[in-house]
């Protein structure tokens, strides 16, 4: 939010200089982004009064004739769009001969066939503001004519204060200088009242019921819609040109000065922090005004800066007489010729709508002040895409109560600078939900901020910053102001009382640590994460951090599960749903790695049978890239050595199992593919990759995955002396047709073999000729280990018990 100094200094006239000011707001809670140095327009920009305005024929361009003070009459020639059809008196900013903007030195110039005396300037090439598309204008009156610009628009520093979302109080001059001012101890001069209002206004004004039942979703009610409106009527506006301190404290919070009427409602939402808008009185027929739900689904409404939206049942409207008085304006216009959209005076809220708007003729002006339900018009503004600054202050949290205040105060300044004469009254409908009454006590308040304050500093405190506060002793029953929407429970009292002392105050103590019970090994999973993520680093491969969005394209293409998860509103194309799988990531991230990549992923998947974290590895090319050592070859055997070597570093056990036919993943290779078994459970799979999908992929050579479900699968683990006697070893070559995988050979000798066994282990394959067609022989190597040193003639049984399992099989023991 950005707001001159200059302003807070007149609401809070003991305000220390603006450098002195950081620290306090950081303080405070409200850091500063920036300080900007506005300096003032050069001394040759005076004042200039318009005697005559005529159209150059033939031309763009408007000659101006002009009232300079001590240097008389002088004749400009100006193609700005404002410039045409100007009153007599109307003033603007002329750079005169001899004035230097920007490193251009102005004079006098022939502009067809009018010697131009100067230029008459744009706020944006002054240097003070943004707008740049008309001339910088300025009521009749304003000063004498020649007076220097820099007398009335003196240099400023402008604060950009970051404000957090739930401190939408200080989303204004008011706001701001209320809390520097309870902060500092010092006296806030409030704006003025505008004018007061006697009894009833003109305009009738309806609200929506609370308690309705959203059609879309039913099982939500809204609180409310709109509880508080003021309408107020002023006749006789001479719109025009703003008074130069308004349009200089709206443009120096960041804002374009429009005219008197548009300018009048910015800066009452600036000054106080509640939006208005101004309605042609032309338009409001019937002296009415409803704010309802309920336009059919897809009905379009124009809004005042040219654009149309697409409204419905949930947005909530302000609409004129025409609409009728019912609640719902489906049932109003089901009948009716004319389109409901054509009665809508604006989108709640948000945005005015194109019927109602200020036209340069308007003279009568109906003011809307109104409370909105903020998450409704979150809601509204997200799905039309509408970000204004009247939504920003509202779904943060405007004061319930400041309506008819904020109609009193534009009512005030159009009557004063604009000739308008407010109605004697106003319409105040609706009873606004106010904070309730807060309770504590000053040790609950000492215990959580952990330092000394005492319950009477408490209690002025949190008087200065506008609460009521009561109770006896220690006891504090505090209503916070209506403007602290943000206060509801003792701890927000407590943040209050530590802001105010200072937070500086803190004593410098080391913090106790007390663990509740719920958190106990809350950070198990984390730690054990983090744990993979080093292991696998230490072993080569690079962590990826992918989109979990993907498309029914990149599924297809991946051969994965369609994503049952999708996105309303995506940002892009190919990016609609939630993923299925991982791996689809990790061949995105492999086709800009080059020939070789060794990478991992720890994500959420989303198939259809629920959300599910897992791990993904990915190989491509050699282990070791050649230089001027060999290097180290990849393939399954190395992949598969990594994820061996993976597991015991987990102190897990690890184990392959061959898949075959249909149980194959869709991912893998039909002949290349096994089942990953960690501690004995079957947890995910490991293969080549399907060459179709690493062609639709553009990966070219071997590409190897693994997916995993996570957590793996722990164990017990004991300690166990290592045995001092020596290991027995015997080999033994077997012979089976090659449907019957090695895992299937290992399994029938851990089974036969008894305790001694200790492993097994493949060292050997072959086929060929000697072992006939269809078959191939697998050379194991079987140690056996005992509590002593085993003989032969403890062996040799195990042995011929298990040839004798394998010829059983109908497997055929190779001979030497």
């Amino acid at each position: 939010m950005k707001l001159p100094y200059s302003w807070l200094k007149d609401l809070v006239p003991g305000l220390p200089p603006v450098h002195e000011l950081e620290p306090i707001l950081a303080s405070l809670g409200l850091p500063l982004e920036g300080v900007e140095e506005v300096p003032a327009p050069p001394a040759g920009v005076l004042l200039a009064a318009v005697k005559e305005a005529a159209p150059i024929e033939g031309t763009a361009l408007t000659r101006l004739s002009l009232d300079v003070g001590e240097h008389g009459e002088q004749v400009i020639a100006s193609g700005a769009p404002n410039a045409v059809g100007l009153a007599a008196g109307t003033m603007l900013a002329l750079v005169t001969p001899g004035t230097t903007l920007e490193g251009v030195e102005y004079g006098v110039r022939q502009l067809q066939g009018v010697a131009s005396w100067g230029m008459a300037a744009s706020a944006k090439e002054l240097g003070i503001g943004e707008a740049s598309a008309g001339l910088l204008l300025f009521p009749a009156g304003t000063a004498a004519p020649g007076t220097p610009m820099r007398e009335l628009w003196s240099d400023d520093a402008v604060l950009d204060v970051e404000v957090t979302p739930n401190r939408a109080d200080v989303l204004s001059a008011l706001g701001l200088a209320r809390d520097l001012a309870a902060f500092l101890n010092l006296e806030l001069r409030e704006p003025p009242a505008g004018a007061p209002a006697v009894g009833e206004g003109q305009i009738r004004v309806s609200l929506p019921p609370r308690g309705l039942v959203l059609e879309r979703d039913p099982s939500r009610k809204l609180r409310f819609g709109c509880d508080h409106f003021a309408a107020r009527a002023v006749s006789g506006v001479h719109n025009g040109p703003a008074p130069l301190w308004m349009q200089r404290r709206v443009t120096l919070s960041g804002m374009r000065s429009i005219d008197l009427i548009v300018d009048t409602s910015n800066y009452v939402m600036l000054e106080l922090g509640q939006p208005t808008a101004l309605y042609d009185r032309r338009d409001v027929e019937g002296d009415q005004i409803m704010v309802a739900f309920g336009l059919r689904q897809g009905e379009r409404v124009a809004d005042l800066l040219g654009k149309t939206h697409e409204t419905g049942p949930e947005d909530l409207l302000i609409l004129d007489g025409a609409a009728g008085s019912l609640p719902t304006m489906a049932e109003a216009f089901a009948s009716q010729g004319p389109k409901a959209g054509e009665h809508v005076l604006g989108i709640a809220g948000i945005v005015g709508g194109d019927h109602g708007h200020v036209r340069a003729d308007t003279a009568d002006v109906v003011i809307e002040s109104a409370h909105f339900d903020p998450v409704l018009l979150r809601r509204t503004s997200t799905r039309l895409g509408l970000k204004t600054d009247a939504v920003y202050r509202y779904e943060r949290g405007v004061d319930p109560l400041l309506a008819p205040r904020a109609a009193g105060r534009v009512a005030g300044l159009l009557a004063e600078h604009g000739g308008g004469t407010p109605e004697a009254g106003m319409t105040v409908v609706g009873e606004p939900e106010l904070p309730g009454q807060i309770t504590a006590t000053g040790d609950q308040i000492r215990a959580l901020l952990g330092m000394h304050v005492a319950t009477a500093e408490m209690r002025a405190l949190l008087t200065r910053l506008g609460c009521v506060v009561g109770g006896e002793g220690d006891t504090l029953t505090v209503t916070p102001p209506s403007w602290r929407v943000d206060m509801a429970i003792w701890q927000d009292l407590a943040e209050e009382v530590a802001r105010l002392h200072g937070y500086a105050e803190l004593p410098e103590t080391l913090p106790g640590l007390r663990v509740h019970d719920s958190n106990v090994g809350a950070s198990a999973a984390n730690t054990a994460r983090t744990g993979l993520r080093r292991t696998l680093s230490g072993l080569g491969f690079q962590e990826v951090v992918t989109y979990t969005f993907t498309s029914d394209e990149e599924a297809a293409r991946a051969r994965t599960e369609t994503p049952g998860v999708r996105l309303r509103n995506p940002l892009t194309a190919d990016r609609t749903g939630l993923r299925t799988a991982l791996y689809p990531s990790l061949l995105k991230a492999a086709q800009g790695a080059g020939e070789r990549a060794l990478l991992f992923e720890l994500g959420r998947v989303f198939p259809a049978g629920g959300e599910a974290e897992r791990l993904g590895l990915l190989m491509r090319g050699p282990l070791a890239p050649k230089t001027d050592q060999p290097g180290v070859a990849g393939g399954l055997r190395v992949f598969t050595g990594l994820v061996a070597g993976f597991a015991a570093s987990q102190g897990a056990s690890f184990e392959l199992r061959q898949l075959r036919g249909d149980a194959v993943p869709a991912a893998l290779h039909p002949g290349i593919a096994g089942e990953v078994v960690w501690n004995g459970q079957a947890v995910g799979y490991l293969g080549a990759l399907h060459p179709e999908i690493a062609q639709a992929f553009g990966l070219k050579g071997d590409t190897f995955l693994l997916e995993v479900a996570l957590p793996l699968p722990g164990r017990e683990w004991a300690f166990r002396d290592p045995s001092r006697a020596p290991a027995a070893w015997r080999d033994l070559a077997v012979t089976l047709p090659l449907d019957v995988s090695y895992g299937d050979l290992a399994a029938l000798l851990r089974a036969e073999a008894g305790g001694l066994l200790e492993s097994v282990e493949p060292f050997d394959v072959y086929q060929g000729e000697q072992v006939g067609e269809g078959r191939r022989s697998v050379a194991v190597r079987l140690v056996f280990r005992g509590e002593k040193t085993l003989t032969d003639a403890e062996v040799d049984p195990v042995m011929e018990r298990l040839i004798g399992a394998v010829r059983a099989r109908n497997w055929s023991i190779r001979e030497k």
